[in-house]
């Protein structure tokens, strides 16, 4: 088990660089679609949601730690935390595979894309994902409270389970393992390697634009597989071994680290926008004209 005190201090490291850096995302992100909505920033728009939710049930995480990882809190509450904490961690990843996808489309079928631009298949886009992170998480509430389920026995919060809750628990960690991990991984993967030699095969694309769309690919992979891929990947070999790993603590302090690392891909992730209207909440603090940009592989 990792330190309590390694814990405690990361989880207030990461609430106080990460919740301003996403206030700060979600009220530019709201700015920019009531200007302009365009399919990316709508779903870094849920991105960021994702992130502050996360950190806003976090200092109940810090306050497990100071108590030795012991929940003396509300049994409700530990539902409540555990279903949110892990929930979001999904959802941001299913976000990001959705940003790759679209920002692989925009390049390699720009036409094709241009028709598909609506708001509204971004905003039902995020709706499935939130209730694809949402229903596989529903796990952490039914592992606690299903009459056949439960144990009253255990003062830890989600941990410790019975060999009753491991038998249901490991399987669908491992459904998680695949569908919420690998799949998205792969996924990814595939769409920004494409459109990086999609990038590079256009000579009139300047130099500096395609160093800015490798940052932002790599920069996305590298979320996954450092700050994603081990907790899920405790999950395949916890499935193998029977319980969960020792060292998955250490696994759920860089999903966590994920806060502080997305407002840096929600720069290189959104395309130039231009946002004059009169009804901008910028004008309404008495400036005359708004022009934020934010590089991305759109502005080519």
């Amino acid at each position: 088990t990792a330190p309590k005190w390694k814990l405690f201090g990361l989880y207030i490291i990461s609430f106080l660089i990460g919740f301003p850096a996403n206030l700060m995302a979600l009220y530019a992100f709201s700015v920019k679609i009531y200007c302009k909505p365009l399919p990316t920033d709508i779903l870094l728009l849920n991105l960021t949601v994702s992130d502050l939710l996360f950190l806003v049930i976090l200092p109940f995480k810090m306050h497990e730690a100071a108590s030795g990882m012991e929940w003396t809190l509300p049994n409700f509450m530990c539902s409540i935390t555990s279903f949110t904490f892990f929930s979001t961690i999904y959802t941001s990843s299913l976000l990001l595979m959705a940003i790759s996808v679209v920002r692989y489309l925009g390049v390699a079928f720009p036409i094709t894309f241009q028709q598909l631009q609506k708001p509204v298949y971004s905003v039902v886009i995020s709706a499935v994902i939130w209730l694809i992170s949402a229903g596989h998480c529903c796990i952490t509430i039914i592992i606690v409270h299903h009459p056949s389920l439960s144990s009253s026995n255990s003062t830890m919060c989600y941990e410790n389970f019975t060999e009753k809750q491991l038998e249901v628990l490991l399987p669908v960690r491992l459904e998680f393992f695949f569908v919420l991990c690998l799949v998205p991984l792969l996924i990814s993967i595939y769409c920004y390697m494409r459109l990086i030699w999609i990038l590079y095969s256009r000579p009139r694309i300047s130099r500096m634009q395609k160093k800015k769309t490798i940052g932002m690919a790599l920069g996305t992979l590298a979320v996954f597989l450092i700050c994603v891929l081990p907790y899920n990947f405790s999950h395949l070999l916890g499935y193998f071994q029977g319980k969960s790993p020792q060292w998955r603590y250490y696994t759920l302090l860089l999903c966590t680290l994920n806060t502080c690392i997305d407002p840096i891909i929600f720069y290189f992730s959104s395309s130039i926008f231009h946002c004059t209207s009169k009804k901008s909440i910028f004008r309404k603090h008495g400036l005359n004209a708004v022009q934020i940009q934010m590089q991305g592989t759109s502005s080519s």
